[in-house]
């Protein structure tokens, strides 16, 4: 069984014109209700670990008004998400990683108070990727790295050696996450676009046609059996 799970929330606006919906924010707003539906698939088979991709820096340069509806969707979901028994009683610590400061307040404010709802618990770990982009994350680590060996006052050249996949490992935006064993892809597209791009060097990829909204837990229980009929060789 996958320890941890990542997947890429494509297809929403596929989704959105084959059902008519021209609101952006009705049309993300169903893929976040989809969440309830995934935690409880993952609750089932005692998967602890769950990172959905949301919003990318590259979502910052779509239609002012598509931005809107998917930050305004996130950040209801987030406010319901701090509030939701199930969470409390599942005990699922809700955090997100990415370039958070560029979010708008009122969405920074709702990431901060779900995290902050659900801090001590640790029975599963739901991260929102948001404001998240695989190149800037491992720029943002090299970059938090040599600050330190600069703070530190190691010499470049030094530090240059010291430069190692662990090192860098240890500033990434969730250096405590486990790297995803299954990555899941919805709505037919065959590529990562970014996502863990670091994190994913030995990750099991699964890409399937159905449109996130529409994903149901059939599709979600045979990425699972794809991934139990792997083999798994991390490269030896």
């Amino acid at each position: 069984m996958p320890r941890h799970v990542g997947l890429i929330l494509d297809g929403n606006r596929r989704y959105g014109r084959q059902h008519n919906l021209t609101d952006p924010r009705e049309i993300y707003a169903a893929g976040a209700e989809k969440l309830d539906e995934l935690l409880s698939w993952c609750a089932d088979l005692s998967i602890p670990a769950i990172t959905l991709w949301v919003f990318s820096t590259d979502n910052f340069d779509r239609r002012p008004e598509e931005v809107s509806g998917i930050l305004g969707a996130v950040e209801a979901k987030l406010a319901r998400l701090a509030r939701d028994p199930r969470i409390h009683r599942r005990k699922v610590r809700v955090r997100a990683m990415g370039r958070l400061e560029l979010l708008p307040e009122s969405t920074l404010a709702a990431v901060r108070a779900a995290e902050a709802a659900t801090c001590g618990y640790d029975d599963m770990q739901l991260t929102i990727a948001a404001a998240y982009g695989g190149r800037q994350e491992i720029t943002d680590a090299v970059q938090a790295f040599l600050r330190d060996q600069e703070i530190r006052g190691i010499p470049l050249a030094e530090a240059a050696r010291q430069v190692t996949p662990e090192a860098i490992s240890r500033y990434l935006y969730a250096p405590d996450l486990p790297d995803p064993d299954l990555i899941i892809r919805t709505s037919g597209e065959v590529r990562l676009s970014g996502f863990l791009l670091w994190q994913s060097a030995y990750s099991e990829f699964y890409f399937t046609d159905v449109f996130w909204p529409a994903f149901r837990r059939i599709d979600f229980l045979r990425a699972v059996r794809a991934f139990q009929q792997r083999r798994r060789r991390f490269g030896r």
